[in-house]
């Protein structure tokens, strides 16, 4: 079952710096929600928020709090291996372990949730690369390694992987950034199948890709260099591209700065 978010006052901090600063904003289930803004601006910082990956950096520290169906996963004797578990999480750079076997790569969360049945495994790790498209093109090579794939056939490897324990959040930064076109709208159009099943958070540069795949944009700014990054507006994605409140929102997306 897809998962509702709700953030309300976060500010995250690297050490003494604050990175971003009172972000509140609520994200609906089976969703496609962008975060677009300049780079440093905190998209990706706030982003790893959701799954506790920014408490991984040396000195990474959040205030306020971040409510997964009401369960704030920020709260006292919440484990963080299981958050991630919850919210699953898709790097900008394809990153398959290098030396396991496509099928290898998809089941290693699985067996680190305890599934050792090989019936059960097979069924899980064919099901999720189905869900990734990408079983008809590696199902013959199951057991050669992840990394020989194409990058574009890695980032879906990495998206069955993420898929595979069942989340109910899929992060994904900046997904596309190192593929080709084509590889790009593979990615784009999975998207659009996956938020059938997920709720799922989008980092991008790419403003026509945000335009093209979320329900809702949210436009992050930083008022000055050394500034934390704020929220400037979240609204629906036609509206953030046709008919923005704020004026900063205009200026970047019409290429006035950033």
């Amino acid at each position: 079952m897809a998962k509702r978010i709700d953030v309300s006052g976060l500010s995250a901090y690297y050490g003494g710096f604050r990175a971003i600063d009172d972000i509140s904003m609520n994200i609906e289930p089976r969703t496609v929600t962008a975060f677009i803004g300049p780079s440093g601006c905190g998209k990706s910082t706030f982003l790893r928020t959701l799954n506790r990956m920014h408490e991984v950096t040396p000195g990474g520290r959040v205030e306020g709090k971040v409510l997964l169906d009401d369960e704030n996963l920020y709260g006292p004797g919440v484990d963080p291996v299981s958050v991630r578990r919850t919210v699953g999480m898709v790097f900008q750079r394809p990153n398959p372990f290098p030396t396991m076997s496509v099928y290898d790569n998809v089941a290693a969360g699985l067996k680190l949730n305890g599934v050792k049945k090989k019936s059960d495994l097979d069924t899980i790790v064919e099901k999720s690369l189905r869900g990734a498209n990408l079983w008809n093109e590696v199902k013959d090579r199951l057991n050669k390694p992840g990394s020989g794939l194409s990058g574009g056939q890695q980032q879906r490897l990495c998206i069955a992987r993420a898929i595979a324990v069942e989340p109910q959040v899929l992060l994904m930064d900046e997904p596309c950034s190192a593929l080709d076109p084509i590889s790009t709208l593979a990615i784009e159009d999975l998207i659009g199948e996956l938020k059938e099943r997920f709720t799922i958070v989008i980092v991008t540069h790419n403003m026509q890709q945000a335009a093209r795949v979320s329900d809702r944009t949210a436009f992050f700014n930083l008022s000055a260099v050394g500034q934390p990054g704020k929220l400037i507006e979240i609204d629906d994605t036609e509206r953030i591209f046709s008919n923005p409140s704020v004026q900063a929102t205009e200026d970047y997306i019409s290429g006035r700065f950033g």
